[in-house]
């Protein structure tokens, strides 16, 4: 974790520090919703875009790991409870690996437990005989070929191997096996399965078990990131749920779709359901088309002439303004591209109902376009950039050292501009999904959060012209360029500048645009704090301080309930009011 001083040098600007991600790791406790950290949320391909970071709020587990804290678990039930580990993990996992649920059921009724569970205090022996019967397929073997669970009840080996076989076949449900006698409840443990399936059999068990470790415990979860065989243990309850795998893949662990900070979980299922549901495509039929009125088929005008002809085996003909027969038509109604029987119609609210829908319906298509191009249109911008990053990092940085003259390692600020183009194209992608949701009724929120989107957007474009135009022009020189310098004061400032921009308006969707309230106003309880996690020096403190503040009294409104301030960049020329932030800095 990063000491206090570094957390408070990384907000200021004027430090170009080598932590590319700035922003508080620990805050008080009524700050602690605000806190965001960007990272590297590379929801994509190569190890090399990994970007490491200390947490305390969850742990990558690999398959060993896995299996070492099984072990753990299962020698810690074992050894107080002074049971087997074959019972401590039957156990276990029949109270989904929680060891303190299996202590507390344990020692408040051990007999219920033992017979909810099937473990026998004492095992049963199979009977003193020179011969048995096997349970299932009737047969007289030898006591020597016939095996038994701890209740004692005999079955050949033949028929406990196609017993187990089909159980394993069967999925995960046979971690619960018991006894095959339909009277019998006794638990089947794995040391049964490994003295009697087969090598295939139990390597398919062992995977369940292994599986159901995390599948069964409410702390762990799979990376979702297709082949990727890391878990993750996660400290629920801690806030953040941004995580980073070992695979390089980012994803909500509450909701395990690709990160998405700053917007919330039921918010990013709302737009995922709604990007793949049909409404849209009813919505484009509404409004783009008109049933036949004999069929109901929906019929698209794709020429000038008002006369419409359905298709087989309709066929029938009519005005695709007014629906009307088209036998109907002729000179006296208008001809063949006008119908003053629809116009008629219309003025006495025949068609006011119809017309009423098919334009909400375009409005509505209409305004969900508007933000679904641009949430697709950053999202293939990231992956163009993390494209770039894998290119930058594999074969420019080496090429811009050396014609340079200048080690790698001073490059660094490079690879910092583009991580932190990938992660504010995550970040802006989906505010246009909060953006959608956001109630159009709250006008001054809407106009707070278009204006801190618009901000991040223009300093976003910046940045990223800067890093893949301007960069282009010193990998393509012959020799050192004098003006590298210069270029490097530029980007690392941009970088900067930029995350600044995107801190601000982080804070700001995760506080729920608390700032204003629903009538226009300032919150009373909002601080700087929430929105200037950046430079507290503004825009004049060499081009990179770039925060945007905001207090209880800081902005005036005017009667439409517009921020207003006559030095503030968030102004409305309409007021030349001055806001008490701008008078204490004057």
């Amino acid at each position: 974790m990063e000491s206090e001083d570094d957390m408070h040098d990384a907000n200021d600007v004027d430090s170009l520090d080598d932590d590319f991600y700035s922003g508080e790791t620990a805050m008080d406790s009524d700050d602690a919703d605000a806190d965001y950290e960007f990272i590297d949320n590379d929801s994509d391909d190569s190890d090399n875009l990994v970007c490491y970071r200390n947490q305390q709020n969850y742990t990558i587990l690999g398959e060993t790991d896995i299996h070492q804290c099984q072990r753990e678990n299962i020698t810690k039930i074992s050894t107080v409870l002074s049971i087997s580990r074959v019972d401590a993990s039957i156990l276990l996992r029949h109270y989904n690996w929680s060891v303190s649920k299996v202590h507390d059921e344990w020692f408040a009724d051990e007999e219920n437990v033992r017979r909810n569970v099937g473990l026998f205090e004492k095992p049963v022996p199979l009977p003193n005989a020179r011969e048995l019967t096997c349970g299932i397929c009737f047969e007289t073997y030898p006591r020597d070929r016939m095996s038994a669970a701890t209740c004692g009840h005999p079955f050949c080996a033949s028929c406990w191997q196609g017993y187990i076989r089909t159980a394993i076949n069967d999925g995960p449900g046979c971690l619960m096996l018991r006894c095959p006698d339909p009277s019998c409840c006794a638990a089947i443990g794995q040391d049964m399965i490994n003295l009697l399936a087969s090598d295939d059999d139990k390597e398919k068990y062992n995977r369940y078990f292994l599986r159901s470790f995390i599948e069964d415990n409410r702390k762990t979860k799979w990376c979702p990131a297709p082949g990727c065989d890391y878990a993750v243990d996660f400290i629920v309850g801690s806030g953040n749920y941004d995580v980073t795998c070992r695979c390089s893949y980012s994803f909500c662990w509450n909701c395990t779709e690709e990160a998405h900070r700053p917007v919330d979980c039921a918010t990013v299922a709302k737009w995922i359901l709604k990007n793949s549901a049909e409404s849209e495509n009813m919505n484009w039929i509404l409004a783009n088309s008109k049933p036949c009125p004999k069929c109901k088929r929906p019929i698209e005008k794709n020429q000038g002439c008002m006369h419409i002809t359905c298709t087989p085996p309709c066929k029938f003909e009519f005005c695709w303004l007014c629906l009307g027969a088209w036998s109907d038509h002729g000179e006296r109604t208008g001809g063949f591209y006008a119908c003053n029987r629809y116009e008629t119609a219309k003025q006495e609210g025949v068609y006011d109902e119809t017309e009423k829908r098919r334009e909400m319906a375009k409005n509505s298509l209409e305004r969900y376009t508007h933000y679904y191009e641009r949430w697709a249109t950053n999202q293939s911008s990231r992956q163009k950039a993390l494209a770039d990053l894998q290119q930058m990092q594999a074969v420019h940085l080496e090429k811009l050292s050396d014609k340079q003259c200048q080690p790698e390692s001073q490059l660094k600020f490079i690879i910092e501009a583009w991580l932190q183009i990938v992660e504010c194209r995550r970040v802006l992608k989906w505010t246009y999904a909060y953006g959608y949701y956001l109630p159009e009724h709250e006008h001054a929120k809407r106009q707070f959060f278009e204006y801190l989107q618009g901000e991040a957007e223009s300093g976003l474009e910046r940045l990223h012209q800067c890093a893949e135009k301007e960069l282009q022009g010193y990998l393509q020189t012959e020799g050192p360029s004098k003006d590298f310098n210069e270029f490097r004061t530029k980007l690392a400032g941009l970088t900067s500048v930029t995350r600044n921009y995107f801190e601000n308006l982080v804070r700001a969707l995760e506080n729920g645009l608390s700032d204003v309230d629903s009538h226009g106003a300032c919150s009373s309880m909002a601080s700087s704090k929430s929105l200037g996690g950046g430079s507290s020096k503004g825009r004049g403190s060499r081009g990179k301080g770039t925060a945007f503040r905001s207090s209880s009294s800081a902005r005036n409104i005017d009667d439409s309930g517009h921020w207003s301030c006559e030095y503030c960049t968030f102004a409305n020329a309409r007021s030349a009011t001055i806001c008490q932030m701008c008078q204490q800095r004057r």
